[in-house]
């Protein structure tokens, strides 16, 4: 997926969200930790977030992170989010479902990335799956190993971190909201 196709939904979602909450962007930047300047740059379509940024706009609004992404589609199931992070990719597998209220995203860390967090909204559960290499994962203060063999799942409504341990770690990471 493109910088500007993402960029534009983004945008899109931001600013749909926010004006069907009746939030003006004073109150999203007070509600997010993002800057009202950053925010409007974002709904510009002038600046994409990054991963942590989004994060942050998505717990303050207590929405889902891929509900800021169209859905997979057919033709391009493997698009990545943020082609411009030459060491993390993250592709959406399955969209946020308000049924069953959880996400899945296949992320890819290259070169030993380590890839930090911010505390998700409260009750938050991911389930860390790799499907190859190994990974470490903090949380509670420690950092704890995931292999193939060994998957983790922890409270997310802590800071977090992820960091491939070997040159390249994948994983499927299952986003339960409460």
């Amino acid at each position: 997926m493109s910088s500007d196709i993402i960029k534009e939904s983004v945008a899109n979602r931001l600013r749909a969200h926010r004006t069907r909450s009746g939030m003006s962007l004073d109150a999203a930047a007070a509600a997010t930790g993002v800057s009202k300047a950053m925010l409007g740059q974002i709904e510009r379509r002038e600046s994409a977030p990054t991963i942590a940024t989004l994060w942050k706009i998505a717990r303050g609004l207590g929405i889902s992170f891929s509900s800021f992404f169209p859905e997979p589609s057919p033709a391009q199931p493997d698009r990545p989010l943020f082609p411009h992070d030459p060491d993390m990719r993250v592709v959406l597998v399955f969209p946020y479902n308000p049924v069953t209220r959880m996400e899945m995203l296949r992320v890819t860390l290259k070169n030993h990335h380590l890839q930090r967090s911010l505390a998700h909204q409260i009750g938050v559960v991911e389930h860390v799956v790799p499907i190859s290499g190994i990974i470490d994962v903090w949380y509670e203060d420690s950092w704890r190993t995931a292999t193939p063999d060994s998957p983790i799942r922890f409270h997310a409504d802590v800071p977090h971190a992820y960091r491939a341990v070997t040159e390249t770690a994948v994983f499927e990471n299952i986003i339960c909201y409460t």
